[in-house]
């Protein structure tokens, strides 16, 4: 019987992408990790996902120009202004590869969709 990949599927899916779209989306993993510590990481709609008491809360994924970050309309919505300069979906945003990733955003943003999960209060939008 042969071992398992101690891998999980997040690491294999940043795996299949370039150095340089490794680097930002394991950057911007670790932004959402160190945010929320308890959420549990997963794939879902061939995506990496993070997972709060059973919800999705932001999802991102690797493209060859930028990555994307999904954080949910209400997230998308709430952060409008502050995501002006940003190729933007109504779910989702397009954080080009050369440029730095907003992480200040990012984690306002991650906080923003904790507290609609947890029922703790608006998370601070932006508007």
């Amino acid at each position: 019987m042969s071992k398992r990949s101690e891998a999980s599927p997040i690491d294999e899916y940043i795996a299949g992408f370039p150095e340089d779209v490794r680097r930002v989306l394991e950057e911007l993993r670790a932004l959402v990790r160190d945010a929320v510590p308890e959420a549990v990481e997963t794939i879902s709609y061939a995506i990496p996902t993070f997972d709060l008491n059973g919800t999705h809360l932001v999802h991102f994924g690797g493209f060859r120009k930028h990555v994307g970050f999904y954080p949910i309309p209400s997230g998308m919505e709430a952060f409008a202004n502050e995501l002006k300069p940003y190729k933007k979906g109504k779910g989702s945003v397009q954080f080009p590869l050369g440029e730095p990733l907003p992480a200040d955003l990012i984690r306002r943003i991650v906080a923003f969709r904790v507290a609609e999960i947890t029922g703790g209060g608006s998370g601070g939008g932006a508007g």
